[in-house]
């Protein structure tokens, strides 16, 4: 029997870690549909070439409209699709029914778009999230937050992914329907401009800049590098994994300290101009990601190359007159008076 050529679909395909997963499936030269409610295109821009742009094939949708999925991964013959449209916790926290809608209803709908077209589509691959924890739910003797712990979400957002882990699980108990869920925790890189945890992120943009910014937490918590969190995603998709299976996301354990000296490392004067408040964020740091190994090897990268690598980015877009604040989620610095 001759084999499908792979067709994947990324949905929430212009946010960061669905810009990262486009441009990793295009520079393997896989044939990827990027699908997103919006049209702007800016975070692909800041990874990829004009080249690599013109190989994807962009589409305009909303996940809340089961029919125009089905047209959609039906008209482009998907076989892989990797879910990651959702909204992030401020949004969830500012309209919890468009968060709802969005972020459960929509995850619905791509689990059982799948499900009608089960015998040619891989293992639903979708991000869940460590905000399906709280930080009590670590355990009380290691502080260690296993993968089988039970999870209270602090949050709009943390319900939310906690019922597409149930809806998950109930798609392989009554159909049959493998997907793979993962939980990222704080993801860094070039793109990472939204979402509670962005603040990092923004520092290293705001240290290129030489203009000061604050991060909001100084607390250990767990790094992950958006590339690698994007390989991941992709080896998950690709595995033939059978059942409903979520896994902990590895990582690097940093503090607000930790995150300061990477960056002077690679731009001499930034603890100049960074600063990390007082404050811890309500999820475990501690956290067990053992079973994701049945993905094969999985990417860890180091902190320090990590950020030397959105450094080196940064610095190419500056010197390109293409490093605007704005569109990495800093406002703007007020005049002197």
């Amino acid at each position: 029997m001759t084999q499908r050529p792979e067709r994947f679909l990324v949905t929430g395909a212009l946010g960061c870690i669905g810009a990262w997963t486009v441009c990793a499936l295009v520079r393997e030269g896989a044939e990827v549909t990027a699908l997103d409610v919006g049209r702007d295109v800016r975070r692909l821009r800041l990874i990829m070439s004009d080249e690599e742009l013109e190989r994807v094939d962009l589409e305009v949708g909303d996940i809340t409209d089961l029919a125009a999925i089905e047209r959609i991964i039906d008209d482009r013959g998907v076989t892989n699709v990797i879910h990651l449209a959702a909204l992030q916790v401020p949004f969830c926290r500012a309209d919890p029914p468009r968060g709802a809608l969005v972020n459960v209803v929509g995850t619905v709908n791509m689990f059982e778009a799948v499900r009608r077209r089960a015998d040619r589509m891989a293992p639903v691959v979708y991000t869940s999230s460590i905000a399906v924890f709280d930080a009590a739910d670590a355990d009380p003797t290691s502080g260690r937050l296993m993968t089988s712990a039970a999870s209270h979400p602090p949050n709009h957002y943390g319900v939310y992914k906690q019922a597409n882990e149930g809806n998950a699980r109930i798609y392989w108990q009554d159909q049959g329907l493998s997907s793979i869920g993962l939980r990222p925790m704080t993801v860094y890189g070039v793109g990472r401009d939204q979402g509670m945890t962005s603040g990092p992120t923004k520092a290293i943009v705001s240290a290129v800049l030489g203009r000061p910014y604050q991060v909001s937490f100084d607390g250990p918590t767990l790094y992950q590098y958006v590339e690698d969190v994007a390989r991941t995603l992709v080896a998950a998709s690709r595995s033939s994994l059978e059942g409903a299976r979520v896994y902990n996301m590895p990582g690097v354990i940093a503090d607000g300290q930790a995150i300061t000296a990477a960056i002077e490392a690679v731009v001499p004067g930034a603890a100049d101009v960074i600063g990390f408040e007082r404050g811890d964020l309500p999820f475990p740091f501690e956290i067990d990601h053992d079973g994701i190994e049945a993905l094969g090897p999985l990417p860890v990268t180091p902190l320090a190359d990590g950020i030397a690598d959105s450094v080196a980015i940064y610095r190419r877009l500056a010197a390109e007159g293409r490093l605007d604040p704005a569109e990495h989620g800093l406002e703007p610095v007020a005049a002197a008076r």
